[in-house]
């Protein structure tokens, strides 16, 4: 959906809106207690910028009681000192149709999260799936309806699709990321209902922006301005939409849509690489 341009009137935003709704959903995140940037795994982060941990704490509180006052439940794990990437959830595994992943991280100083989220799932009744092959969770594996858009050139491997579609039976469709700064799906694509995404398209490869074209033909694809902020880091029930404050075109073009932008400003956690998806794991169950 190319809306650059388009009006941009009640009527319009009243009548898509018609056609949106939200459903509760369910999501686990880890407070940002021990979040730092301590180490330079993807090009967001600066071990030199120092990290305001008290500011952190209080965006991501902020985070949290927006997805509580939409209705939705939170989970909390622990966090666990020395692991400071932590707070970023959505990268610790997959939980759908009531099957689990957890992550296998490609760098050695994210491994001791899987610990932790694989334990999550054990306790609550998921087994934890392991896979031989690389793969960041949600940050590269977003269920849209029946099927998943699965990421990969800079995390997981894309072998890891297949042991990831086999154990959880659903169909996963390869995305070909190919600019660094964009190293998860989840900070290139925004899954915001069962047939609507957004995207950013400079950050895959040709061949997988005709995937994206012939799949999602209506798809609303966002400017660098948006997607330099990670503005397409988002978590939506079907109607609401959770961004980055700083995305104001793309939230205009949400509402144009017919969605309700939620802007949240997490720019002390932006600085290890993540936003709203990043710190959100959804639980599809």
């Amino acid at each position: 959906m190319d809306i650059a341009g388009a009006p941009f009137t009640d009527a319009l935003v009243t009548e898509a809106a018609h056609r949106r709704a939200a459903s509760t959903r369910r999501y686990l995140m880890t407070t940002p207690t021990f979040f730092a940037v301590e180490y330079v795994i993807n090009p967001w982060m600066d071990a030199s910028t120092p990290v305001d941990t008290g500011l952190a704490l209080t965006q991501w509180d902020a985070l949290r009681q927006t997805y509580l006052d939409l209705g939705h439940s939170v989970e909390l794990i622990e966090p666990i000192a020395g692991l400071p990437d932590m707070v970023y959830a959505a990268n610790g595994g997959s939980v759908i149709n009531g099957k689990a992943v957890v992550a296998r991280f490609a760098h050695a100083e994210r491994a001791g999260e899987a610990v932790a989220y694989a334990q999550w799932m054990a306790r609550n009744g998921y087994e934890p799936f392991e896979t031989r092959h690389v793969n960041e969770g949600q940050g590269d594996f977003l269920a849209v309806g029946s099927v998943i858009l699965a990421g990969f050139g800079f995390r997981t491997d894309r072998r890891a699709h297949d042991e990831v579609a086999g154990h959880l039976g659903m169909e996963v469709v390869s995305l070909e990321l190919v600019d660094p700064r964009f190293y998860h799906l989840d900070t290139a694509l925004a899954v915001l209902d069962d047939t609507t995404v957004a995207y950013y398209p400079p950050a895959f490869s040709p061949d997988s922006r005709a995937v994206l074209a012939r799949m999602f033909p209506d798809a609303i694809e966002v400017t660098s301005a948006d997607a330099y902020v990670l503005g397409l880091n988002v978590v939506s029930d079907g109607l609401n939409v959770v961004l980055p404050a700083a995305a104001t075109g793309f939230a205009e073009h949400l509402a144009l849509a017919g969605f309700r932008p939620v802007g949240v400003d997490l720019s002390e956690l932006l600085k290890g690489g993540g936003s709203v998806k990043c710190c959100t794991l959804e639980v599809h169950s």
